[in-house]
């Protein structure tokens, strides 16, 4: 009984400091008052923001364009082979897929392919995709197939003309640069090589 009266006499003192401290922690509504601050400096930025104003620098402005010939970080140079037949060449002939071939960028590349690619070129690549079955567009060359507009057979493309088309786009097909990463393009790649076999 003892031992019971404790424990209802621990909770009800547990219940009662709980009860204070909610209360005690609402307020009365008429204080601004955020309490005590730690760190403050951790709040307010003492970096420039890029559009600001900036006296450390010459011509004044905080953001500055980056020196000539630097590369992102994550990103792959690709304009040593410009948007001409000339460079599509050069970039068959040179370019190859840096990326190891395994089940996991297989994977990859075909989930890539059927999101950006499929709509056009069909889901095995034979140019039967569902906007060019809604009758608004020609068909695209089958990969195992067809004819490049740019000469050859679409089964013997090469990773680098691959890439190039999807970096550049070719006829009716915009750029994909902005909306695929270099790695995410050359595993696209690696799957157009599967459907050129089909």
């Amino acid at each position: 009984m003892l031992a019971m009266n404790k424990t209802k006499l621990f909770g009800a003192a547990f219940a009662a400091v709980v009860f204070s401290a909610l209360v005690s922690s609402c307020g009365n509504k008429t204080t601004r008052s955020t309490g005590w601050e730690f760190s403050r400096n951790m709040y307010d930025p003492i970096g420039y923001n890029p559009d600001q104003p900036n006296d450390n620098f010459l011509n004044g402005a905080t953001a500055q364009v980056p020196p000539a010939g630097t590369t992102p970080v994550g990103f792959i140079r690709f304009d040593n082979y410009p948007n001409t037949p000339e460079g599509y060449e050069a970039a068959g002939a040179e370019v190859k897929n840096p990326l190891e071939r395994n089940e996991d960028n297989l994977k990859h590349g075909a989930m890539l392919y059927k999101s950006f690619c499929s709509p056009c070129h069909g889901p095995e690549g034979h140019g039967d995709g569902t906007i060019v079955n809604m009758e608004k567009f020609p068909p695209p060359p089958s990969y195992a197939t067809g004819t490049s507009s740019r000469g050859g057979a679409m089964k013997d493309l090469s990773d680098g003309k691959i890439y190039h088309t999807i970096y550049y786009g070719l006829n009716l097909m915009g750029s994909h640069a902005s909306q695929l990463s270099p790695d995410e393009r050359w595993k696209v790649v690696m799957y157009v090589h599967e459907l050129q076999k089909k």
